[in-house]
């Protein structure tokens, strides 16, 4: 019998295991959105045929005696229909057996992965890879294998497995510090049902008015995040009472630090304003925020963000702690740091590319991020073939902070459809 492989969790996933609870745990999806309908037994030979080649996916969570690891699986996961309404909870026992889940329902291909297996970026790649080898055994279609959709046929390269964060860790520790941020409410939905309303709109134009304002897309999108919530807040707390408003944005270390993991190695900064200092046109609000990303996401603060988080993992009294004393102390500094420097994420997965011989096949391509612990409303992006998708999660029943922020969108010229799953668990379609 073969012995199996396991592999430690990176510094990032590390937290993910312990602030895990009953209906809520980190968890993302990926998918590609084909030209025809998926058929789901070309899809399951095209899963086996990858599971060589991405052996840090098709892992299991299991708990040791001091740290949660990830351990490969014998069988791959099964192919299965979509459910009504994404990034349905992946519990316990779901995730003893594969932290992945691969999804299908009419054209779409999509994969669910617990946070602890990679970030937006691994998932991506293998998403893609996923869609090429479909098309691959379904059309005979012959591939130009590059770092964007990896050849099923190679092996898994030693640089696509490493923890980046322990590596590229700063001499000097720092951390964020901060007042906490104003906190987005409404009345939870029961169960585990989520909202999600996808905007689409020109990625050209989008980039454009971008450029405007004098930042890039992510820095456009959460200014008008950050005004719309602004606004939001003003409505339902006392002038001189606000509190800071702030965006949380990860950021993709691969570019600052040359890797080509295939784990998570994303750091998030807090960037926004203090209501209280005075108002804020959009322009300001765009420019401070590229200003603070400027100044923050570097090589040097980065490393020294992943140092806080590393020398803690290496600190040999931390090691000694049993597991669950672990988990309680990280759920208490999780509940007093994790998500209070923020209101909600915009995670941008940027522009989505793949070899030219896939792109006539696909339609889009999408990144959807769960709601965070305390945080009801998330926004991901993804740009694909000329148009990006801006999706809105949510699991409370109040869209005031959906219609406020593209109404925003559509005011300032840019061309907006909207797409809804809350009529019926089918997608509802209109233009705003």
């Amino acid at each position: 019998m073969e012995k199996k492989k396991w592999y430690k969790l990176d510094t990032a996933a590390l937290i993910f295991p312990a602030i895990k609870q009953h209906n809520w745990n980190n968890i993302f999806r990926v998918s590609v959105s084909l030209k025809e309908d998926v058929d789901p037994s070309v899809l399951q030979t095209a899963v086996i045929n990858l599971m060589p080649r991405f052996p840090s996916f098709y892992v299991r969570l299991r708990r040791g005696l001091f740290w949660n690891y990830l351990e490969s699986i014998d069988e791959p996961p099964v192919v299965r229909q979509d459910y009504a309404y994404p990034i349905v909870y992946m519990g316990s026992k779901e995730m003893g057996k594969c932290c992945l889940r691969i999804l299908y329902h009419r054209n779409r291909i999509a994969a669910e992965f617990f946070h602890s297996v990679s970030d937006g970026t691994g998932g991506s790649i293998y998403v893609r890879s996923l869609a090429g080898e479909y098309l691959r055994i379904k059309h005979g279609l012959k591939i130009e294998y590059d770092d964007t959709v990896l050849d099923p046929g190679e092996k898994p390269r030693i640089y696509e497995l490493e923890d980046s964060f322990s590596k590229n860790a700063g001499k000097v520790a720092g951390r964020e510090l901060g007042k906490k941020a104003f906190r987005l409410t409404g009345t939870k939905e029961p169960g585990d049902y989520k909202h999600l309303i996808t905007a689409i709109t020109d990625s050209e134009i989008l980039h454009s008015k971008a450029k405007e304002y004098g930042g890039t897309v992510t820095a456009f999108l959460a200014g008008v995040m950050l005004q719309t919530i602004m606004e939001i807040q003003s409505s339902s707390v006392p002038y001189g009472k606000e509190k800071p408003v702030r965006i949380t944005i990860p950021v993709n270390m691969r570019r600052l630090f040359g890797s080509r993991t295939l784990r998570n190695f994303v750091l998030t900064l807090n960037l926004g304003v203090d209501p209280r200092t005075g108002p804020y046109t959009l322009e300001e609000l765009v420019g401070n925020l590229t200003h603070q990303l400027a100044l923050k996401a570097t090589k040097q603060n980065m490393a020294s963000e992943i140092a806080s988080n590393v020398s803690l993992q290496k600190n040999l009294l931390i090691r000694a702690v049993p597991l669950d004393l672990k988990h309680i102390a990280m759920n208490m500094g999780y509940a007093s740091y994790g998500e209070q420097l923020g209101c909600i994420n915009i995670s941008n997965l940027g522009v989505v590319k793949c070899p030219e011989q896939m792109t006539e096949y696909i339609e889009r391509v999408e990144f959807i991020i769960g709601t965070q612990k305390t945080y009801p409303n998330n926004c991901s992006v993804a740009s694909f073939n000329g148009k990006t998708f801006i999706n809105m999660i949510r699991t409370i029943k109040e869209s005031e902070l959906e219609r406020l922020f593209l109404t925003k969108l559509v005011s300032l010229g840019l061309p907006v459809s909207v797409e809804s799953n809350d009529l019926g668990g089918e997608t509802e379609k209109c233009t705003v």
